[in-house]
């Protein structure tokens, strides 16, 4: 398949490829792939493979921040400690761009997590797009030199032991990333147990009753009322 019915279809089998959340084939082989096998033109097909798969990821990454909406008010309190956790210093949020751009990891489960945490999407996503405009110039350029190794490059990601081992330990990281309260973990105090808050001030111990019945001003009357005695207003008297 050739021409522009054949680059629209490579570059909507990429974005289709860049919404699976786990065990999806590398983009660079479908677009390596394609180049081979329908001869499409190579800038075309790299500029828009980068930007169909960033759109895909970045709609990914949309879905996973609407099921938030699911999710306990406790457990999305765990999230925002996680997020000011990781975008808190600015050296943090560089790294986690350059580990969009740049990471070999597969990318699903990042955005995904960042879905989760709220964190703003597009600049992220065009890290990710500034980093495969890179990685798939190079691929696809060599398409010739890695047009053999295709195969495996698609059956690895379902056979191979390390490839198995990364994509289930992605997955258990989102699973932790739900399920561990983050707030604990940096010593973040939970909304309810804040000071001020309207749990916090019905755990605070209730006065005592002689407390309650002994005030300045009370004291002040008691004893007003110890001067006023029966004795006294009648030596006042004429």
């Amino acid at each position: 398949m050739s021409g522009a019915g054949g680059l629209a279809f490579a570059l909507a089998c990429v974005f289709a490829v860049n919404l699976l959340p786990a065990f999806g084939p590398p983009t660079w082989a479908v677009l390596v792939f394609f180049e081979v096998s329908g001869d499409l033109p190579v800038v075309p097909l790299v500029l828009g493979g980068a930007l169909a798969a960033a759109s895909g990821r970045l709609l990914l990454a949309t879905t996973s921040r609407h099921l938030r909406g699911r999710f306990s008010p406790a457990r999305r309190e765990s999230l925002a400690a996680a997020r000011a956790a990781l975008t808190g210093d600015p050296r943090k949020t560089v790294g986690g761009l350059a580990l969009f751009a740049l990471s070999p990891v597969p990318s699903a489960q990042l955005f995904v997590a960042a879905g989760l945490l709220a964190v703003p999407l597009l600049p992220l996503t065009a890290a990710f797009f500034a980093g495969r405009l890179v990685s798939y110039s190079l691929y696809v350029g060599g398409a010739t030199l890695a047009a053999d190794r295709l195969g495996e490059t698609f059956t690895g990601v379902f056979t191979s032991p390390l490839g198995i081992v990364v994509q289930v330990a992605l997955l258990i990281g989102l699973l932790a990333l739900v399920r561990v309260d983050w707030r604990r973990v940096v010593g973040e105090p939970a909304a309810d147990e804040r000071p001020g808050s309207a749990t916090a001030a019905t755990r605070a111990p209730a006065a005592g009753p002689d407390h309650a019945r002994t005030s300045p001003s009370q004291d002040g009357a008691e004893d007003l009322d110890l001067d006023a005695s029966p004795s006294a207003t009648t030596s006042r008297s004429p």
